[in-house]
């Protein structure tokens, strides 16, 4: 299959970023790929206002576009987004919280499929559970023969996830990121993605936010895609980028025969919870 990759950079305004995305699905239909996938919070930027005025519900115009493409262009469409969640005190002010969701629409699916992050950025001094709700459930889809599975940034940290959605099937597992900046970051990215690829021996394909100079959790770019054997089959630079990788699972059986690391999650009693 081929997957396109694009490392674009969200900005605050919901309508330019859909056009964003409608131009770079556009330039992937016209490479051949079949699914392309963006990055989380494609929707809105961190850091730019509030998520919940922006925050749609899955029924939303929004979507409703993703689909329009998707069927147009016979392409599927994976986008980061919000949507709302709830309402939780934090600091003596109501704060309406939205769930961190990947989208994803199907040409040959009429109804999306939605993961909410499970893992809320709760680290390196950023609350992001202050504004945005956990989500609960594992998810995985089936396009094109293969079967996906989903999460996001600060997932990437938890390997019993990715274990977990490799036993639910997955094949390939996808990670849209708004990864945050700073010392060492961009080889903890590299680091985990790979990690993640051998740890479930799954493709992972690791979709960022391009590096936008800000510093905070608003992507620093290197997209890349990486085999189950975790060597790095595609790599973008930090920059804006349409990063195009094709990707084959014909030998995946035989190399989870070969590197057995999936049977041994019982080999120290029951495993642990992906939370």
């Amino acid at each position: 299959m081929r997957i396109a990759l694009a490392q674009i950079s969200a900005t605050g305004d919901k309508q330019e970023n859909l056009r964003r995305i409608e131009d770079q699905v556009r330039h992937a239909a016209g490479q051949g790929a079949r699914m392309a996938v963006f990055p989380e919070a494609s929707m809105q930027a961190f850091d730019t206002g509030r998520l919940d005025i922006n925050a749609e519900d899955i029924s939303g115009a929004f979507v409703g576009k993703l689909k329009e493409l998707s069927d147009e262009l016979d392409i599927g469409i994976v986008v980061g987004m919000f949507t709302p969640a709830d309402a939780v005190e934090v600091e003596g002010k109501e704060i309406n919280r939205v769930y961190n969701t990947l989208v994803v629409v199907l040409p040959s699916m009429s109804s999306p499929v939605f993961y909410n992050k499970i893992h809320t950025y709760d680290a390196f001094g950023y609350r992001e559970s202050h504004t945005v709700k956990p989500g609960e459930k594992l998810i995985t889809f089936l396009y094109d023969g293969i079967t996906f599975g989903l999460s996001t940034c600060y997932d990437v940290r938890f390997p019993g996830q990715f274990r977990a959605l490799a036993h639910k099937g997955a094949q390939v597992i996808l990670v849209p990121a708004s990864w945050a900046s700073g010392d060492g970051k961009k080889e903890q990215w590299q680091l985990l993605t790979s990690a993640r690829a051998l740890d479930s021996t799954c493709f992972v394909v690791a979709v960022d936010q391009a590096d936008s100079g800000v510093q905070g959790p608003t992507g620093i770019g290197f997209s890349r895609v990486i085999g189950p054997d975790g060597v790095c089959v595609a790599e973008a630079g930090g920059g804006r980028e349409l990063l195009i990788a094709d990707i084959s699972t014909e030998n995946l059986s035989e190399l989870r025969r070969s590197v057995p690391v999936l049977s041994g999650i019982d080999e120290y009693g029951k495993e642990c919870s992906f939370f």
